[in-house]
């Protein structure tokens, strides 16, 4: 079939929308033109006609089935998916995978500066290494028992020999700082 337009007017809507009422022209029906040449030289068409209730279509023009109208209006198709709009959202989501990578670097990092620092601060102001004071135990034994004997201090002569055997000793193994 070759390709053709419809044309639909207002007054066919209403025709078609109004279908109690009748047509009130009846339509013709077109008379076959007969030629003498023709029934001698091709064979009759035994086409089947059609009844006299059918509307004849014209010449080369199928029969089209007659169109309904919806009554209510279809639902709004939904809106389409913007490519522009899917394109922004993939990026957002990159940018944000991306924040989030750079936001734990960041706490690492910070991390590790806070312990360098605190590192660097206990190795600046750290004390030196200080040896204990030898004899401190025999001292302070020495001490309490000069208290505790004020009226008999000889008593403590042994306390006082351990304290020198040990002030001594330490002497000798190079501890210059001894408790006196």
């Amino acid at each position: 079939m070759g390709d053709y337009t419809i044309q639909i007017s207002t007054k066919l809507i209403d025709q078609l929308a109004r279908d109690d009422e009748k047509i009130k022209k009846k339509t013709r029906k077109p008379k076959p033109k007969k030629t003498v040449k023709q029934h001698q030289q091709e064979p009759q068409d035994n086409s089947r006609e059609l009844p006299a209730s059918e509307p004849k279509a014209p010449p080369g023009w199928p029969l089209q089935p007659p169109m309904y109208l919806p009554v209510t209006p279809a639902p709004p198709p939904p809106p389409p998916a913007f490519s522009e709009l899917e394109a922004i959202r993939a990026v957002l989501e990159e940018s944000e995978k991306v924040q989030e990578k750079l936001d734990k670097q960041h706490a690492g990092m910070r991390d590790e500066l806070i312990k360098k620092s605190k590192d660097l601060r206990d190795k600046e102001f750290k004390l030196p290494y200080q040896n204990p004071t030898p004899c401190t135990e025999e001292r302070s034994n020495c001490r309490q028992c000069y208290v505790s004997n004020a009226q008999d201090p000889l008593k403590c002569a042994e306390a006082v020999k351990r304290f020198e055997a040990c002030v001594r000793l330490a002497r000798q193994r190079g501890n210059t700082k001894v408790a006196q």
